[in-house]
């Protein structure tokens, strides 16, 4: 299949802003609501925070489901961006991203029920403290659910950098750094499953890998594609 270079740029332009708007949703919900709120092994400290901030908790919840939707449509924006590279690893692409959403929704359940427990809507039977370990229980549900999350986010990255690598419009190096990049999710995740002990220092190590997608994600969005290298058929 021939690639039209206008409609090459501009499918890589689109993928690249949609990947940015995904990316900052994404930090919001991992990175900035959960520093507000979350205080590690203290029930009733994170049981105030929550009720101080209920707004910005509930924030988090709207601005997950919105991340999902955007997630899908990303995921089919690098498929019409890398369909014509190969088609298999652009479907492999999208079905390890695409099974996330239903969990999503399942998580932000348990967010909904974390934040009644703490206001005392529901068992109300319960003393407070067994309240706030309850809802804590829930939280904790959602931090091991963020690890599983870490694995698909690292699976994904495998085939979108055999794409990238193969697709000769866009740098090799970028190809190389995503799958590095998806090694080090793989590695954060395992690690927090299998020695949470450890999984702050792993977290720390990988940091540097894991700005591969920040460095995909600013190409596709500031340069697009290198038209002048397009390839004209797609590899098998």
């Amino acid at each position: 299949m021939e690639m039209d270079p206008s409609a090459l740029k501009k499918a890589a332009r689109i993928a690249g802003f949609w990947y940015l708007i995904w990316g900052i949703t994404g930090m919001y919900s991992l990175l900035y609501v959960p520093s507000k709120i979350m205080v590690r092994g203290d029930a009733v400290a994170t049981g105030n925070n929550m009720l101080a901030n209920e707004f910005l908790f509930r924030t988090l919840i709207v601005n997950d489901l919105i991340n999902i939707v955007i997630t899908m449509i990303l995921v089919l924006a690098l498929y019409r961006l890398f369909e014509p590279v190969n088609e298999r690893q652009a479907k492999l692409m999208v079905a390890y991203l695409i099974v996330l959403a239903p969990a999503v929704f399942i998580m932000e359940a348990f967010n909904i029920a974390s934040l009644m427990i703490f206001k005392g809507e529901i068992l109300k039977t319960l003393e407070l403290s067994q309240r706030q370990d309850v809802a804590m229980f829930f939280l904790k549900i959602n931090d091991y659910a963020t690890l599983t999350f870490h694995i698909f986010w690292g699976l994904w990255l495998f085939p979108l950098a055999t794409l990238v690598y193969r697709s000769r419009f866009l740098p090799r190096f970028l190809g190389v750094w995503l799958a590095i990049n998806g090694l080090a999710y793989l590695a954060i995740a395992f690690t927090g499953l299998l020695f949470p002990d450890y999984k702050d220092i792993v977290s720390n190590l990988a940091w540097p890998a894991i700005f591969g997608e920040f460095a995909f994600m600013l190409w596709l969005a500031i340069k697009g594609a290198k038209l002048q290298t397009v390839n004209s058929a797609p590899m098998q």
